[in-house]
């Protein structure tokens, strides 16, 4: 088009006329018919050239294959067929697609069910004296949400001082963990004074009321550095708390942290450096929930928020020792909370004990108008019902291999003693990885912005097993394999629906990879807790195996926490709590203490 548009300016005035008739003439001739209806192949040529050799090399990426015929069609026709279509690609980028914006489409969990979840709501805690104050600070920090609130309400212990206890035990103690990326000292004391004062009234809140507690940074603080634990965000700070921030507020806790997570939450190390596990300080506090996890452990709060998208509540939990709930995609409203994933990422407490996480959901659930994928459910708990009779789901040939060890096979022991009835279950043989199609694609597109400025390079971590390499990679996911992933997604749905009407819930080794990503797929709950301890003789990493950074070699073998997941039937939390009640009662080890803690 430039040539001919040369050429006529240079040409003499009269086949300058001649073309230009010519060209009329010739538009005239190329014009649809009135009536025509538009098709593809047709749109204006963009991008640049392709040639057979260019698919010829594409198709050994997609791992599909095409006729040197098929090469050629597509190679002559793919600037006018396709390459349009990536505008998101190549510019102008006419719209600008916020944050805050969601896909239209939303994953359903209960596939369509008229009323998912239990028949009625209902919450009753456990009625137990929480005994005498302890005399030392420690002592005090260790204690469950379900204690300190009981001494909060009777005031026998301030809010005030339980926050400096806490604040007093982040100064000393964080240097080790690197779990605490900001302090919100001044915002705590003033919020411990209010509670104080509300209590004082008469105007108690319930049972969060006057806690110090932390939430993972990706989690929006109004005026509060909220960093996602990435280099570029370092700066950044909200105008507006997140809807569970909000929520913890409107129930009287304390925000004392903002607490570490891996860069754009995946795995443990952030622009700080890397969270360490209380347990084994010569290895990380696993991610994404790292700090969370940590912190918790450590007695550095009260209660904690984390996240999970693939894993990041249960591996923290597992290698901290603490108890991580992972609500049912849709309970837990995630309004102002960082995007990785639309249709899988969920927001759930990390606590010291099951009736703590119990305490937590309760006042963080209910839909919001913040999340287009949060929905009204109903939370039926009663920490005194019986376990007896429920039918706890097991896969025999996962407990009889790694990584299910004693302590998981004591676990499905216990639940018999305790009257509940293992139940052998089954699961297709299926390539369940393929699901992490989704996860990839829908992360690589949340982050695409960062990925194409080249401000992903400044994170630290650029390993292959690192975001900047694997969203750089999904860019080269197939939209169709997105689709079929979508599809087998509501087969596997169907699937649990299936194994979930015969019995009541499943315990699995919690680091069980095709659980993993089939539960956080199908938005089924899960609940982590300590159930045992188990000998390491090398340090654990959630990072592919890298010979430049080897994992340490323990001698003697060092003792560490280890415990069993629960899932549960979607949208009953309620359920999978009052059997981990049990099962943690049974155990006798939440009470534990990491060393030097």
């Amino acid at each position: 088009m430039k040539f001919r548009r040369q050429f006529l300016i240079n040409a003499s005035t009269t086949l300058a006329a001649l073309a230009a008739t010519r060209g009329a003439q010739a538009q005239v001739a190329n014009e649809a018919p009135a009536g025509s209806p538009p098709t593809f192949g047709t749109l204006p040529a963009v991008g640049p050239e392709v040639s057979s050799a260019t698919f010829s090399e594409a198709e050994k990426l997609m791992q599909t294959s095409m006729t040197p015929a098929q090469r050629a069609m597509a190679a002559a026709s793919w600037r006018t067929s396709m390459a349009s279509m990536l505008e998101r690609r190549t510019g102008p980028r006419k719209v600008a697609l916020a944050d805050g914006l969601a896909p239209a489409t939303v994953w359903d969990p209960a596939l369509g069910a008229a009323t998912p979840g239990p028949s009625r709501a209902r919450f009753v805690r456990t009625r137990a004296d929480a005994g005498a104050l302890p005399a030392s600070a420690d002592d005090i920090a260790f204690a469950t949400v379900t204690q300190l609130s009981r001494w909060i309400e009777s005031r026998k212990l301030s809010s005030e001082r339980l926050t400096t206890i806490y604040l007093d035990r982040i100064q000393r103690l964080d240097p080790k963990l690197r779990c605490v990326i900001t302090v919100t000292r001044e915002h705590a004391l003033a919020q411990a004074r209010q509670a104080d004062k509300e209590i004082a009234a008469g105007k108690y809140r319930g049972p969060l009321h006057g806690i110090p507690y932390g939430v993972k940074d990706l989690l929006d603080t109004a005026g509060i550095a909220t960093t996602w634990g990435a280099e570029p965000f370092r700066n950044r700070v909200p105008a507006a708390d997140s809807t569970v921030v909000a929520r913890l507020t409107t129930a009287g806790a304390v925000l004392i942290a903002k607490l570490s997570l891996g860069a754009l939450a995946l795995n443990d190390i952030w622009f700080g450096g890397q969270t360490m596990n209380p347990w084994l300080l010569e290895e990380g506090a696993s991610g994404s929930s790292a700090g969370p996890g940590a912190a918790t452990a450590a007695g550095l709060v009260g209660f904690s928020i984390g996240s999970e998208t693939g894993g990041s509540i249960v591996s923290p939990s597992m290698r901290c020792g603490v108890t991580g709930l992972r609500p049912t995609y849709g309970r837990v409203p995630r309004g102002g909370a960082m995007t990785l994933c639309w249709s899988l990422d969920k927001l759930g407490p990390m606590t010291r004990c099951v009736e703590d996480a119990m305490l937590v959901l309760q006042a963080i659930s209910g839909p919001d108008a913040s999340d287009v994928a949060s929905v009204p459910a109903r939370l039926d708990f009663d920490s005194g019902a019986p376990v007896r009779g429920l039918k706890i789901g097991y896969f025999p040939s996962w407990m009889n291999e790694a990584p299910a060890t004693d302590i998981d096979r004591q676990a499905l022991e216990s639940a018999r003693k305790l009257g509940m009835i293992p139940t052998p279950v089954t699961l297709p043989d299926w390539p369940y990885q393929s699901l992490n199609v989704i996860l990839f694609a829908e992360g690589a597109a949340a982050f695409e912005e960062i990925v194409e400025d080249g401000r992903i390079d400044q994170l630290r971590e650029q390993t292959p097993d690192a975001w900047p390499n694997l969203f750089r990679e999904a860019r080269f996911l197939s939209a169709v394999d997105f689709v079929q992933s979508d599809r087998l997604r509501r087969k596997v749905a169907l699937e649990m629906a299936r194994i979930f009407s015969q019995v009541d819930l499943l315990l699995v080794p919690s680091l069980r990879d095709e659980m993993l990503t089939i539960s956080n797929n199908t938005g089924h709950p899960s609940l982590t807790l300590r159930t045992g301890f188990v000998e390491v003789g090398e340090t654990r990493s959630d990072w592919a195996p890298d010979p430049s950074h080897p994992t340490v070699k323990l001698s003697p073998p060092r003792r560490v926490p280890h415990g069993v997941t629960l899932i549960g039937r979607l949208f009953d939390e309620g359920t999978i709590a009052r059997a981990g009640m049990a099962l943690e009662k049974a155990a006798g080890v939440a009470a534990q203490r990491p060393p030097g803690f």
